[in-house]
């Protein structure tokens, strides 16, 4: 028996909102991996002096994942200002990282050897 299940809530309901929870949890794992990402991405671009947006690559995502929407019957337009609202972030942590970075000073990822 369920803690839902438990208060009285009817069983199904309470399944369902389980499931709604794992969901939930699951997505911001794969938005924290995500984040971990690119912000990798972020400190490569300053190393390199690459702008922190790459508007080319955006329109292509939005396009990719436009079409993946509609593969998974998830609407389309949810999927787009989704995906603006996480490159949005994502462009703004690379703008801080950009700012932090002296492009003189060796990094050490830049130093690292694999022996």
């Amino acid at each position: 028996m369920t803690i839902l299940s438990a208060q009285g809530i009817d069983p199904e309901l309470a399944s369902l909102r389980e499931s709604i929870d794992n969901f939930d949890a699951a997505l911001i794992h794969l938005l924290a991996e995500r984040f971990r990402c690119t912000q990798r991405v972020g400190e490569l671009k300053a190393r390199k002096g690459l702008p922190p947006s790459d508007p080319d690559r955006e329109a292509r995502q939005v396009k990719r994942l436009r079409n993946l929407a509609v593969e998974a019957k998830l609407d389309p337009d949810f999927a787009e200002k989704f995906l603006a609202f996480v490159v949005k972030e994502v462009i703004r942590h690379h703008r801080t990282i950009a700012e932090s970075v002296d492009h003189n000073t060796p990094h050490k990822h830049d130093t690292e050897r694999n022996d």
